[in-house]
């Protein structure tokens, strides 16, 4: 019998605190379980120790016959109180050090939604603040419960138990990785489908692929575009044709203009010689008048066929942005040329009144006299 007593001192005395024992569960209780680890009595763990995170009975997570590893947190001649999360923790905090040494990523399943985020078991507890969940904002995280996500180490400090995981920033590596892989496979001259994501006073920004690439205002269409909201808006589906690809600065220069005919195709079909079509002016110059006719055409009013009488300036008699009726004649689509009339259009009885016109207003600068008048006062004075 003194035998058997010096035994289990004997027995009792191999067992510190901080040692890492194993041991098989013998009994769940709803806030304990008791482990047969070799001691003279069954070692407790409390539910406390069983995990980092809240577990709500112990039949939740353990049953008998388990098999665990833990450590010795406390031990008396009739008492040992053992841990399973302390062993979980060490394991974990020296496995998450490596992760976030070597940006590796890790899994793990949303263990709850609380304020500000979610947290995870990874041995330890970690918090994925919400501003780290996704690349865009996120108001309701209640379904992301149960979810497993991809998680890199953001902050990890294991004095203070504090663990911040992300996985916003698995998200930006994989858009990256995406990113410069179109940017390679983009080749200048190619026409690829993209949709309009954002819309500036200067153009448009296309994706192509995960790809944002810039159509100029000047590239959205094959005439003068005041706004680029004229020709697209945003969410809409369109072709483009890749111009240029600067890899290092991942900029991505694009035109729709040059996926569609231009008008100078269509031309020979839209108008013919002797049409009467209605114009509006756009530029004046020395010798004409530029009359746009449709998008993209321009035909020009020579200066002598603006008008039934001779002009100095097309600007005595037309100003830019008028509307001006003209007429047809002559097309030449491979030469991007249109010549028009305004002078045929004109009857004489408008040439007559506008030459009458300018009469008056000849005679009104001279000062109201007429040649007639000085002539017929030189006379009276020679029979004088």
């Amino acid at each position: 019998m003194v035998e058997d007593m010096n035994n289990e001192v004997s027995e009792l005395k191999s067992f510190s605190v901080g040692d890492i024992v194993t041991g098989k569960v013998t009994k769940v209780e709803e806030k304990q379980a008791f482990v047969d680890v070799g001691f003279k009595v069954d070692g407790i763990v409390p539910i406390s120790e069983l995990s980092s995170l809240h577990v709500e009975t112990v039949g939740d997570v353990l049953a008998v016959d388990d098999e665990l590893e833990l450590k010795i947190q406390k031990v008396t001649d009739d008492e040992l109180v053992l841990s399973k999360r302390a062993v979980l923790a060490e394991q974990a905090w020296e496995r998450l050090q490596e992760a976030y040494h070597s940006e590796e990523i890790i899994e793990a399943e949303v263990a709850d939604v609380v304020k500000g985020g979610l947290v995870v078991d990874v041995g330890v507890r970690g918090f994925i603040p919400a501003s780290l969940v996704e690349r865009h904002f996120v108001e309701d995280f209640t379904d992301y419960k149960g979810r497993t996500l991809r998680l890199k180490v953001a902050e990890i400090d294991k004095e203070h138990n504090k663990l911040i995981l992300s996985q916003r920033a698995v998200l930006d590596e994989e858009l990256e990785l995406n990113k410069r892989q179109v940017l390679d496979s983009l080749k200048p001259g190619d026409t690829v489908d993209g949709t309009v994501q954002r819309i500036t006073n200067f153009g448009a920004f296309v994706d192509v692929g995960g790809v944002d690439g810039l159509v100029h205002i000047s590239q959205l269409a094959h005439y003068r575009v005041e706004t680029p909201s004229e020709i697209v808006s945003e969410g809409d589906k369109v072709k483009v044709k890749i111009l240029s690809v600067d890899t290092n600065s991942e900029r991505v220069s694009l035109s729709i203009k040059d996926t569609e005919p231009g008008p100078w195709e269509k031309v020979a079909q839209q108008f013919s010689v002797g049409d009467v079509v209605e114009g509006t002016v756009k530029r004046l110059v020395s010798f004409g008048a530029f009359v746009e006719i449709a998008p993209g055409i321009e035909g020009l009013v020579h200066i002598s066929q603006i008008a039934n009488r001779h002009i100095g300036t097309p600007g005595e008699v037309l100003s830019e942005e008028e509307t001006v009726q003209v007429k047809v004649l002559e097309v030449s689509a491979e030469d991007k040329r249109v010549s028009l009339s305004i002078r045929e259009l004109l009857t004489d009885d408008q040439g007559s009144q506008e030459y009458a016109q300018y009469d008056k207003n000849r005679e009104e600068d001279s000062g109201g006299f007429s040649l007639g008048d000085m002539i017929g006062d030189q006379l009276k004075k020679y029979k004088q």
